[in-house]
């Protein structure tokens, strides 16, 4: 029990209570009828379930009413079954932005839209959310996931989960467990010790077995010796302990063998169809190796999910989706809620947007400011319709205004070629925006040819069974190029490749893969690139072609670029635009060679010549804005000389219009930091984890310090803090409450029954100017007990919103859990030692309330 110090008088202010999860639970047939229908499978058909059907489709069984099931990859966008620049989706912001929102209402709403968006291309799986957390900033992935913190992660998560789910889709908590980096991500094996297992990296999966998820997919990885496709973990405590009643779907692949797997609580193998669960898994169960009754569970599982995503038995009733408008609005709400404001001395922002106090003059300057960087590499990639520039957001802000707004590119970024597109690229057969593409037999035959509007092609589109049949494929563009001289065309793709340029040969080359990461092979090959000298206006006719070979995919490209510009002109461009300006925006960012699925980054600084760039723009310009477009940390070492920097992650197509909405403040900056920011560029005080296997063993020997609780263990201090944040008004934390409350009222996802919980009230006020919002963020210190010293950890958050002068109160209800450790030699969970002290304040780094509790 926990008994809290004597609280302070009552205050009145009105209340903003944190969201309150359901109970788990999620609907579906009786158990009866699933087993009547199991029964009704011979044995045959009981194993082709097993399996896809494909690499984004599950098997349909008419004899029982089940019907196909899409699958489909995300976290930030459904992009459908199929590699199709035609098919269209909505692109969110990336997950960081996401949890840097802390609002469990708005995520909810945007999971509703992803669901409306997975029914409308025929999805019933969406693979998302990410559930791994920010081990070290230099994760290639890290963009996909939500935060450092447990707690965040988890909340964030679970109410991610609630809105795809709600809308008939199944969520997929993914990848179960510590695939938290990418290097040798598909055979690594984590070493973890159970305690930090159980406190921190699979926290969030229960917390999403809690919230009721219908899929949880298995990681590529081992822990501590078992591939997780055949882990224990996934008996217990899934589906024991947790009672997680849905399917186990393996990551793409990830299931390599036949027994071992399927005797694990593994239940589908993907893609399909997987031949190590076929046949072979047929002899195992015949000959008694595997029981049948085994893959009854399995099978029992599918059924049940497909009942759930109205896949099983009568067609349902097809629901309603938000009109185009109400979507876009949606997102671009969201770009301003996850947007954090680092730094803005002298109040810079927001910016005047009209009426006589409008600045004359912006220079929008940056690699990132016309063409944004809106989403992370790899498979959560998505094709949308359109995706609004910060340029051209700021420039419909400020239309009507008389403000004139001037653009500067000021530095380059990526060494990976630009494939070709509709701005300038024509199909030779047609003259549409866009190019060719065709299928071709081994002789040279044309089977097939189709109108593409990107040169880079990561399947067929309109025959997708031409990966069986066709031999190679053949991508061809007319270009005019708009100024003379060696512009450099590439072919991306494995295997034997070709390039031609009117007929004459550039290129023609075996490229051996490097690796088999279905990333690499299938999303983003290597590529090779010849220089050819043209004339401006003359047209020229482009071929890339490349020869399929099975194990290589049959992703190919035809890329084009301008010969490379002088970089010191472009950044003297830039600080002329900038000393002329009233206000200048900069905008700088990474590129999908940095922060992307199936590698690591090296390095957190920003890619090319962008810190000289802005420490350029800002000695021009002392009203200097930047905005930092990463899906994760990098180093800013000029943050200190610019008035306001503002991050915007990866924000989704609706980038440019959020922006606007926050630079000219007709929305509020309302993120905050849901992972810490370090400069590390001195390795000797980074407390940041490895993500180097040894030996193909990456060790977790740092235990439960990550994130901000490792930053406080350092000699260094980072640029940032966990929880950082401000908006366009100030804060005053005036007062603390505690008092128990009953555990039934939380969303713990097992409380000891004895458990007390803690109803947190916090009171503060809006000192400043204008209305807006505040992340109560409350933080427990616990007694040390050799494994842990009990420093700050996360223990509960809540939003409030005030006008100027305008107390509110905060309730924050602290879950048992915050109060137990996990026990290895018990096997349950146990109290932590005392003191407790529960700290409020607006970040990991600043708490000015502080209350004693009695254990």
């Amino acid at each position: 029990m926990i008994t809290p110090a004597p609280p302070p008088p009552p205050q009145s202010p009105p209340l903003a209570r944190g969201p309150q999860q359901p109970a788990a639970g999620t609907p579906g047939p009786a158990a009866a009828e699933l087993d009547a229908l199991v029964a009704a499978l011979d044995l045959p058909a009981k194993i082709r379930l097993l399996s896809g059907a494909a690499s984004f489709r599950l098997h349909a069984e008419p004899a029982i009413g089940l019907r196909a099931i899409g699958v489909s990859d995300g976290p930030a966008g459904v992009r459908g079954e199929r590699w199709d620049e035609r098919d269209t989706s909505l692109a969110l912001p990336s997950p960081t932005a996401l949890a840097a929102s802390w609002d469990d209402e708005l995520i909810t709403e945007l999971g509703g839209l992803l669901a409306a968006e997975a029914r409308r291309k025929g999805v019933g799986v969406l693979l998302a959310p990410t559930l791994n957390l920010h081990r070290s900033p230099g994760a290639g992935r890290h963009f996909e996931c939500f935060s450092e913190d447990p707690l965040l992660t988890a909340r964030t998560a679970a109410a991610y989960i609630r809105g795809v789910q709600a809308g008939g889709v199944a969520a997929t908590a993914k990848h179960y467990v510590a695939n938290d980096s990418e290097t040798e991500r598909l055979t690594l094996d984590a070493k973890v010790d159970r305690r930090t297992l159980r406190e921190v990296y699979m926290a969030p999966f229960e917390a999403a077995v809690a919230a009721g998820v219908w899929v949880v997919m298995s990681a590529y990885n081992g822990v501590n010796g078992a591939t997780m496709s055949e882990s224990p973990l996934l008996a217990e405590p899934l589906k024991g302990e947790w009672g997680f009643d849905g399917v186990v779907i393996s990551d793409w692949g990830a299931v390599r063998t036949t027994e071992a797997a399927a005797l694990a609580a593994q239940d589908l193998a993907m893609p399909g169809p997987e031949p190590r669960w076929g046949a072979p898994l047929l002899a195992a169960v015949r000959d008694g190796r595997v029981p049948e009754k085994t893959v009854d569970d399995k099978v029992r599982r599918i059924l049940l999910l497909a009942a759930r995503v109205g896949a099983l038995g009568a067609v349902p009733e097809p629901r309603a989706s938000p009109s185009p408008g109400t979507a876009r609005g949606l997102l671009r709400r969201a770009v301003a809620a996850g947007c954090v404001l680092l730094r803005n001395d002298g109040g810079l922002l927001p910016l005047a947007a009209g009426g006589t106090s409008a600045p004359g003059r912006i220079a929008v300057i940056g690699p990132n400011a016309a063409a944004a960087r809106f989403q992370g590499g790899g498979s959560a990639a998505v094709f949308p319709e359109s995706v609004v520039s910060p340029l051209a957001g700021i420039r419909e802000a400020l239309s009507g205004t008389g403000t004139t707004v001037v653009h500067a590119e000021g530095a380059v970024l990526t060494t990976r070629p630009t494939p070709v597109h509709t701005g300038n690229a024509r199909d030779p057969r047609t003259g549409d925006p866009g190019v060719l593409v065709r299928y071709l037999a081994a002789d040279g035959t044309e089977i097939h040819a189709e109108h593409r509007l990107s040169g880079r092609v990561l399947e067929s589109g309109d025959a997708p069974e031409l990966a069986a049949t066709a031999a190679s494929v053949e991508v061809s563009a007319l270009i005019i190029p708009d100024t003379p001289g060696e512009w450099r065309f590439s072919v991306i793709g494995l295997g034997a490749v070709s390039l031609t340029a009117d007929g004459a040969p550039l290129l023609d080359t075996y490229v051996t893969p490097e690796s088999d990461d279905p990333t690499y092979v299938h999303v983003s090959p290597p590529f090779r690139t010849a220089s050819h000298r043209v004339e401006a206006g003359r047209e020229l006719l482009l071929t890339a072609a490349r020869r399929w070979e099975t194990e290589h995919g049959h992703a190919v490209a035809l890329a084009v670029d301008p010969p490379a510009r002088d970089e010191d002109a472009l950044i003297a461009e830039a600080v002329e635009a900038a000393r002329g300006a009233d206000t200048a925006i900069v905008v700088v960012g990474t590129t999908d060679e940095i922060e992307s699925e199936g590698f690591d980054r090296g390095s957190l600084a920003l890619p090319g010549r962008q810190d000289e760039l802005v420490a350029a723009v800002a000695a021009a310009n002392p009203r200097t804005v930047v905005i930092v477009n990463s899906g994760g940390p990098v180093e800013l070492p000029w943050r200190e000389s610019v008035p306001s920097v503002l991050l915007c992650w990866f924000p989704g197509q609706e980038a440019g219009h959020g922006l606007a909405d926050v630079l000219f403040g007709r929305g509020e900056p309302g993120g905050r930091l849901p992972t810490t920011w370090g400069a590390l560029s001195n390795a000797a005080l980074s407390p940041a984890p490895s993500t180097l296997p040894v030996d193909g063993v990456l060790r977790y020997d740092e235990g439960p310090y990550i994130g901000h609780r490792a930053w406080r263990r350092s000699a260094a201090r980072p640029a940032y803090w966990f929880g950082h944040g401000l908006g366009y008004t100030t804060w005053a934390y005036e007062q603390l409450e505690v008092a128990a409350t009953d555990p039934a009222d939380l969303a713990d996802p097992a409380p000891a029954p004895d458990a007390t919980a803690v109803l947190a009230r916090v009171t503060v006020r809006n000192t400043g100017p204008r209305a807006g919002r505040e992340v109560v963020q409350l933080y427990l210190t616990t007694g040390a007990d050799g494994y842990d010293d009990g420093g700050p950890r996360l223990a509960g958050y809540a939003a409030v919103r005030a006008e100027p002068g305008e107390p509110v109160v905060a309730e924050v209800r602290i879950a048992p859990r915050a109060f137990q450790r996990w026990s290895p030699r018990q096997g349950c969970w146990q109290p932590r030692p005392g003191p407790y002290t529960l700290h409020a304040g607006p970040s990991a780094d600043r708490q000015p309330l502080s209350r004693a509790l009695t254990p």
